[in-house]
This record gives C-alpha cells, sequence and structure tokens, in this order.
C-alpha cells in the first residue's frame, strides 16, 4: 500500500480487521506493542490505542485512544495527540478521538482490557520485568467501579483505607481484600476478578486469598493478619463526599469556542443548535466533566492538526489536563453525548439501497478491495416456540373482555388489547404479554392497557415478559405469536365509538359490504398478515401485495417487486378473509378500469423495491435516579456478568429495547419498568437521539424471567443466576477456594 502524505507509514493498512491495535511512542515514532502485552502501560510512557468493531450492517467502526501515563513527558504527550490525528486521517477520518489520562480512563477504554488496568511504574524503555518479579513486594490498590474495575495503586497505609471502595494488599504469601461496608457488590465482584488476575500473573497461580469485612473482627483470622501488616486494627473515619468534583459537574456552565487559526473565539451558547457548527471550521464545546472537539469534514488535514494543538493548550490552560474526558469528532461521526448538548440536532438519514443500483456498488467497492455484503433476506429468528396458546383481551374503559377463537385474530386500529402467548422452551413454561395500541385507539384504553396487562402478568404462573407495542411499529416476535392476523379500521370499544360519534365521522369503519384496501405481508407461509390501508391508489407499493374489496367484488394485487412466496402469502390471506369468495388475480400494470375507480382514480404510490435495513447493534445501559433526574450510562463491551441483582439495565435494540430489572433493584412492578423504559427513550442517550414509545417496543424483563428471545444477545449460560453468584462471589467459602488449599 502506498504512503499517505502526512501519515506515519505504521499506520497504513490497519483497522482492516476486530480487534485492538496498540504502539506506543518512543521518541518521534510509534512503535507496534505485541498482542502478549496489551493492557501493559507505563507510566511513563504515552500510548496510542486502536479499537476496532465490525457492525451488525458490517461496516467498520474505530474507536482511537491515546493514553497519558502520569510521568509521561510533555513533548510525548504532544507527539501522541499528533500520530492520534495521522491515524484518523489513515481510517478515512471516521474515528473518534479519545484522550485517556492514567486513573481517569472511560469505560469504553478499560472494557478493552479486561479486568483491569494496572500500570507499571518506569517506561517501556526499560528492560524488560522478570515473571513474578512484582510478588516480591507488597502494594496496596484501590478497586472501585460497577461494570469496568478502576484499578490504581494507593500508599501501603491504614489511611488509604475508607467505607465506599474494596481494597486489595498483595503481600509475597497472600493476597487480602478488604471490601467497605458502603462498597456495592459488583464493586467487590470485579476485586475478585483483579485478585484472580494478580494472582495468576504475579503469583504463577499459588498463593492464599484472604477477605475482611470493613467492620467485622471477632473470630476472623484473615482480618487478624490483614491488621497486623498495619501495626493493628484501627477505625476507619467517615467517608467525606469529594466535592470537588461533584461542583465540576454539576455546576459548570457549557462553553462554545470556534477556532479561528490559533485563537478561540467564543459564542453564544444560549441555546446551541446543529445550525452554529460549519464544516470549513472546528469547534471546542466545553461541558465541564467532557470537552469536545468537533471538527468540519471540509477542513484541511493541517487545520485538523492546529486544532488538536490547539484543545490541548486549552486544556492545559484550564488546569484540567489530568482530570475530566476530552473528545474529538469529524463530522458526521458524532457521538450521542455529544448532540443532547444541543437543542435540536437532527436525526441521521438512512441511506437505502435498491436493486436497480446495489449490485453496480457492490462491484465497485469488490474493485476497490472492500468486502461487500448484502442486507440479509427478511427471514424472522425463531426464538420463541410456535405450538403456544394464545389468548387476546379487549380493553374498554379499564376493564377487559376475552375474545372467542374466531375473532382473536382479528384487531381493530381503534381498539386496545392484551395479548397473552403461553408456550413451554426447555421444559420450561413462558409467558409473553403485549399491549397492543391500534393507531386510533383513544388515550384512556392505551393507558389501561399498560395497567392491566401488568397485572395479568403477575397473576400467572411461571416466568413472565411484558411488552408495549403500537400498530404499524411491532416486531416480528409480535407476528409469530399469531398464525395470521387481520388488522381493520374501525374499533369495539366504547371508548373508541363515542370518540366517533363526537367527530361524526365513520368513514375510517371497516363495512363487511363496503369498498376496503388491505395491504397483505407475512414473515413466512403459517405468519401472515392482512391490514387494512387508506382507500386510495397511493396506498400501493410495488414491493408489496394487495387484496381489494368492492362490495362483492374482490382483486388479488401483486406488485412488480413481489416475490412468488409473497403470491402464496396472499392467496392464503384472501381465503382467510374472504373464505369461498372468488378474486381476480391482477399484476402490477394490468389493473382494469373497476381497480383504478374503487381506489378514488389513478394516482402515483412507491415503485422503489423495499429493503430491510441491517438490525441495529445492541448497546446495554444502566439506569438511575440522581436527584429525581433519569440518568443512563453506556456498559461497553457487555455480558451476562453485568446483569447484577442490584440495578436495573436497558438493552437497546433499536426498534425494541429491553428493560431488565434485577430482583434487588427496588422496582417494584412491570408497569414501572416500563415506564423507565419510557424515560430513556426521551433521555434520548442511544445514537439516533430521542424515540417515542410509539415507534419503540419495550420489553419488561424480570431476573430469573429471561426468555430465549432475550438471552440471545448474551453468551448465556443457564445454570448462572446472577443473585446466587454475587452471595457465592461474597462468601469466604468460595474466596479460600480460589487458593486451591
Amino acid at each position: 500500500m502506498s504512503a499517505m502524505k502526512g501519515v506515519d507509514d505504521a499506520f497504513l493498512g490497519v483497522g482492516d480487521r476486530p480487534g485492538l491495535e496498540i504502539w506506543c511512542i518512543m521518541g518521534t515514532s510509534v512503535v507496534p506493542i505485541a498482542k502478549s502485552l496489551h493492557g501493559r502501560f507505563y507510566t511513563g510512557n504515552c500510548y496510542i490505542i486502536l479499537s476496532t468493531d465490525e457492525l451488525k450492517s458490517r461496516v467498520r467502526r474505530h474507536n482511537v485512544h491515546y493514553w497519558v501515563g502520569k510521568e509521561a513527558k510533555e513533548e510525548h504527550c504532544v507527539i501522541a495527540s499528533d500520530k492520534a490525528v495521522e491515524l484518523d486521517a489513515a481510517l478515512g477520518s471516521q474515528a473518534v478521538q479519545y484522550r485517556e489520562m492514567q486513573g481517569e480512563e472511560s469505560d469504553e477504554f478499560l472494557s478493552y482490557f479486561r479486568p483491569c488496568i494496572i500500570p507499571v511504574q518506569g517506561s517501556f524503555s526499560s528492560h524488560w520485568r522478570r515473571s513474578g518479579e512484582e510478588s516480591d513486594q507488597t502494594t496496596m490498590f484501590r478497586c472501585e467501579g460497577e461494570h469496568v474495575a478502576r484499578v490504581r495503586e494507593v500508599p501501603f497505609s491504614r489511611t488509604s483505607l475508607d467505607h465506599m471502595a474494596a481494597f486489595i494488599v498483595d503481600t509475597p504469601l497472600k493476597i487480602f481484600l478488604f471490601s467497605g461496608c458502603n462498597s456495592s457488590t459488583q464493586t467487590r465482584a470485579k476485586a475478585l476478578d483483579v485478585i484472580k488476575h494478580l494472582r495468576e500473573n504475579r503469583h504463577c497461580g499459588r498463593c492464599e486469598i484472604g477477605t475482611i469485612e470493613d467492620g467485622k473482627l471477632v473470630g476472623d483470622s484473615d482480618a487478624g493478619e490483614f491488621w497486623n501488616l498495619f501495626g493493628g486494627y484501627a477505625p476507619i473515619p467517615r467517608d467525606v463526599p469529594d466535592a470537588a468534583n461533584g461542583e465540576l459537574i454539576t455546576t459548570t456552565s457549557k462553553k462554545l469556542f470556534w477556532i479561528n487559526k490559533r485563537t478561540l473565539a467564543p459564542m453564544d451558547t444560549h441555546l446551541l443548535d446543529r445550525e452554529m457548527l460549519n464544516s470549513n471550521r472546528s469547534y471546542i464545546l466545553d461541558c465541564g466533566s467532557e470537552i469536545y472537539l468537533w471538527i468540519g469534514i471540509t477542513t484541511l488535514f493541517s487545520e485538523r492538526k492546529t486544532s488538536i494543538i490547539v484543545l490541548e493548550d486549552y486544556v492545559r490552560s484550564q488546569g484540567r489536563s489530568s482530570i475530566g474526558h476530552t473528545v474529538i469528532m469529524t463530522e458526521g461521526h458524532e457521538i450521542p453525548n455529544f448532540k443532547l448538548q444541543f437543542q435540536h440536532w437532527p436525526k441521521n438519514i438512512v441511506q437505502k439501497l435498491y436493486d436497480a443500483g446495489r449490485e453496480k456498488v457492490a462491484a465497485i467497492f469488490k474493485h476497490q478491495g472492500y468486502d461487500v455484503a448484502e442486507i440479509p433476506e427478511d427471514k424472522p429468528q425463531q426464538f420463541i416456540s410456535s405450538n403456544g396458546t394464545l389468548k387476546v383481551w379487549l380493553v374498554d374503559r379499564g376493564s377487559v373482555t376475552l375474545l372467542c377463537a374466531e375473532e382473536q385474530e382479528q384487531l381493530y386500529n381503534g381498539d386496545c388489547y392484551i395479548v397473552q402467548y403461553s408456550y413451554v422452551e426447555d421444559g420450561k413454561d413462558y409467558n409473553l404479554f403485549f399491549a397492543w395500541s391500534g393507531q386510533n385507539s383513544v388515550q384512556e384504553d392505551r393507558v389501561a392497557s399498560v395497567s392491566l396487562m401488568s397485572s395479568m402478568a403477575d397473576s400467572v404462573k411461571g416466568p413472565a415478559v411484558v411488552g408495549q407495542v403500537s400498530e404499524a411499529k411491532e416486531p416480528e416476535l409480535f407476528f409469530l405469536v399469531f398464525k395470521s392476523l387481520i388488522i381493520f379500521k374501525g374499533g369495539r370499544s366504547a371508548a373508541y365509538k363515542n370518540s366517533v360519534l363526537q367527530k361524526s365521522d365513520k368513514t375510517e369503519w371497516y363495512q363487511k359490504d363496503g369498498a376496503a384496501l388491505f395491504r397483505v405481508q407475512g414473515l413466512r407461509h403459517d405468519c401472515a398478515r392482512a391490514v387494512q390501508v387508506d382507500l386510495v391508489a397511493s396506498s400501493l407499493n410495488s414491493s408489496h401485495c394487495y387484496i381489494l374489496q368492492d362490495g362483492d367484488s374482490f382483486f388479488t394485487w401483486t406488485g412488480s417487486l413481489s416475490s412468488p412466496s409473497e403470491h402464496d402469502i396472499l392467496d392464503r390471506m384472501m381465503n382467510t378473509l374472504f373464505p369461498r369468495k372468488q378474486s381476480l388475480l391482477l399484476r402490477e400494470g394490468s389493473e382494469p378500469e373497476h381497480f383504478w375507480k374503487t381506489l378514488g382514480g389513478i394516482s402515483e404510490y412507491s415503485k422503489e423495491k423495499f429493503v430491510k435495513g441491517w438490525p441495529a447493534d445492541p448497546h446495554m445501559y444502566t439506569c438511575t435516579f440522581q436527584q429525581c433526574l433519569f440518568k443512563a450510562k453506556e456498559v461497553f463491551s457487555f455480558s451476562q456478568d453485568d446483569l447484577a441483582t442490584e440495578e436495573t439495565l436497558i438493552l437497546d435494540c433499536g426498534e425494541e429495547i429491553y428493560v431488565w430489572v434485577g430482583l434487588h433493584s427496588g422496582v417494584a412492578s412491570k408497569e414501572h419498568a416500563l415506564d423507565i423504559g419510557k424515560m430513556f427513550l426521551q433521555a434520548g442517550i442511544a445514537q439516533d437521539g430521542r424515540r417515542s414509545i410509539v415507534d419503540t417496543t419495550v420489553y419488561a424483563v424480570m431476573e430469573g424471567d429471561e426468555p430465549p428471545f432475550f438471552t440471545s444477545f448474551f453468551n448465556w449460560d443457564s445454570s448462572k443466576q446472577v443473585a446466587a453468584v454475587s452471595a457465592i462471589l461474597l462468601s469466604t467459602r468460595s474466596i479460600h477456594g480460589l487458593s486451591g488449599d
């Protein structure tokens, strides 16, 4: 590969596969670090870390971090930031860059190096340490963090202890864990992971483990040994809140500057709007705990390097070189937290590739050496048994009416329904509930349906998952529980009928002997639906099939871009909707006058191929309330172990979110869990900003009741119960088991 102007040769061809690539700054050069040494950082050096992920869309996402050790030389810090810009340029200026200070690393950075990072004193150029050399001295570490371990070495002194964190004292013959009385279960579990790491890497897997509970001394031999290391027991002072850090986060107002050559020009920050950012400029947005550098897409490479220098000077001038986080983004690759600082940020426009151009585009990219994959066909993933039992209730003014078998697959868009699907999976009984709201349903029924569903779910035997879903935004799972589904215009509930009478409008009500148009779709032959749409030609789409009724006359219409399997589903739904009726089959372009007259005349409609997009990559977030305000924080590189019994977490899958509720989280009901999901959507935490409950399906999943369609997002160990594991991890018996004695 030929060299790129202004880019270090060490960066050419990098980022072509998922994983980590690390370089150390040595003088003015970057030296690649062997994989076996990843996670071993020296306090006297600066490093550049490239993380490459392959998304479900087969697009590669790059994050560039430059890590600065506390003893690193100033000139090496400047070189590291400069080289990070060059690496971004080599990656097509599509990476997000993060400045990571030793001891203040971001959660995302720490998630790359599980279980922890423990910086080594000295520099990378020093002689290599022998294996086990560190075990000859006693060291003390403070460990905190819920989903990633933040470990820092502290002075070996009783005064280093506090009640908030877990502490590890590593001696030549034994490792001690001291758990502060106010430390969380997860922090203690993370500290145990660190102890395992130390035991394997510093003691060759051979040393004893001792545990000490804060405040518990009687009859505990480990406690006696531990306190003897400090010359005897003494009480630990009460914890004092860190007022300095709290003030930085809560009281600092936003400051926006645009970079004019090497000077900063302040801008009005009363109301931040996306239109304030010009593509030919760079800007610094100071939010207190985070400082962002936004670089316009048309800026020159030399201007980008200058912007980085200005950013470093600004951070230094503010006395914040060692605190807070700095993020650098190129226009079009902004992170969600940056977008949330603005009053208005337009949603990303999802570009669709249609058949006419997809093959040409693919050929061009393949010729240039890129691996191109087509968007997968619309085939449902089978994560629920098809042999379950279905029940459907109509919601009407705070009460429910069970529908008979003939009616339960016929919904009306003016009503709300509760759907219960009971099934057996791996010998275990499950229940899935949906509260479905039609597009024209009334608010009274919508509110009641969620409350009633939650109560019904609480009363059944066995695990129950609840979901809130809106018409036209249903997930595949909703349709899988129906063999066939018909959605009519109109409604049965008294609340809906009353609203129609007030409007004196019955045109949106299905009439058996009238005229109606149904769009027919299906996930497969035994899972199909027909939805009544507006009786106009603009409702047609070349990608779909339709049934048109005009009194006792019927037409089945196949779009030119529809598939043979969809034609089979069309025939089946015709028999379901209008049994023993004959229809005239029409292919697009061969319609008689009667067809168009029923639709009110010929008009334009979509003739582009509908292509289902790639599924969204899942993200996990912890949910908390701080001073009555909802807060969500992303959990990076998540796994089943992150589902902690004291927490409420959200698994965000784009069009669907799952609110997972730990048994000891304090969330009292499934209805409360659904409300938390709504708060998350309104907060706009995710990549595409604020979302509506109308556009997103929200599930509530309780700990211990996880169904296969939830566990499929994890490498799930069905024998692992989070609450039980947490208890085992905290027990002395389990700890001593680590020592092999």
